[in-house]
């Protein structure tokens, strides 16, 4: 294993790794103003939710690592203490990107990638029209990290109000997760589409799995069953009854008298079908 001490290798090259290691992440499309009015739009993807009441989202436009440089986007930020953060989807991904093109002070960024500039209803700087998601923020807080290249920012929003297309919204007007097609960035150059790699595990919330330490041994040290199937099983709140495993047996008697390797092979397929009470039966069966 490759271990490595921060202070030992280049900060560039420590940024590699963390950005590579650290994703995907989402991309905060941030839209300020400086103190004349001029506009300015750069992507940042240092940057998460971190409460709901109140609202609080916090990115960060880090120090440049090259030469310890500032952007606009925190200038502008400390300047006037608002923010609009757009989230980024398939549609105009190739847009944003252009956007992180360091192009000099006072440059309109909406020009420059042809999005649309959106007035704002709460603040002053501009929504991005074509976002499907825009967020009009208040700046709480600006936490300086470090003053040396790769230093973070964190600039501490609250939302003031938020702005939701009406075409990524269900039957319910929750938010579609394929309608609104989110992409998100990794390392190097990659980005990630997210809904081509939506998979749901239910979240044990208000219930009680029973844990991978209560799994009988010889299923817990299979050789074919993964960390992850393990997970899966030791998510259940109660194991089959014996009737149940028995009626099971019945229905499908190929799954009687299999030597363990076969079995656990067996309940794995089930597993991949998210279908847990099957696998178990399986596993159950004598």
């Amino acid at each position: 294993m490759l271990s490595i001490n921060p202070k030992e290798i280049p900060t560039g090259k420590f940024h590699g790794y963390l950005l590579g290691a650290i994703a995907p992440r989402p991309i905060a499309f941030a839209s300020t103003i400086d103190i004349d009015g001029n506009p300015n739009l750069s992507p940042f993807s240092f940057f998460n939710v971190f409460g709901s009441n109140p609202p609080i989202l916090i990115f960060s436009p880090a120090r440049r690592v090259r030469d310890n440089t500032t952007k606009h986007t925190l200038n502008n930020v400390l300047e006037t203490k608002e923010v609009v953060i757009n989230v980024v989807n398939y549609a105009i991904v190739q847009q944003m990107s252009l956007s992180s093109t360091e192009y000099p002070d006072g440059v309109n960024e909406f020009e420059k990638t042809g999005l649309t500039m959106l007035k704002s209803e709460e603040i002053k700087p501009f929504r991005v029209a074509e976002s499907p998601v825009q967020f009009e923020c208040k700046v709480n807080d600006v936490i300086f990290t470090g003053d040396e290249g790769g230093a973070g920012n964190l600039i501490v929003c609250e939302v003031v109000k938020m702005h939701i297309n009406d075409n990524v919204l269900d039957d319910n007007g929750a938010i579609d997760q394929h309608k609104i097609d989110l992409v998100a960035r990794a390392g190097g150059s990659y980005y990630t589409r997210a809904r081509d790699g939506f998979f749901e595990i239910p979240k044990p919330i208000s219930t009680l799995g029973i844990g991978v330490d209560n799994i009988p041994s010889e299923i817990r040290n299979s050789t074919v069953l993964t960390g992850n199937n393990l997970g899966m099983l030791g998510n259940i709140e109660q194991l089959p009854t014996a009737d149940t495993v028995n009626n099971f047996g019945k229905e499908h008697p190929n799954f009687i008298g299999l030597e363990s390797t076969k079995k656990h092979t067996f309940a794995q397929d089930f597993l991949s079908k998210n279908d847990v009470e099957s696998a178990w039966k399986v596993l159950l069966l004598k």
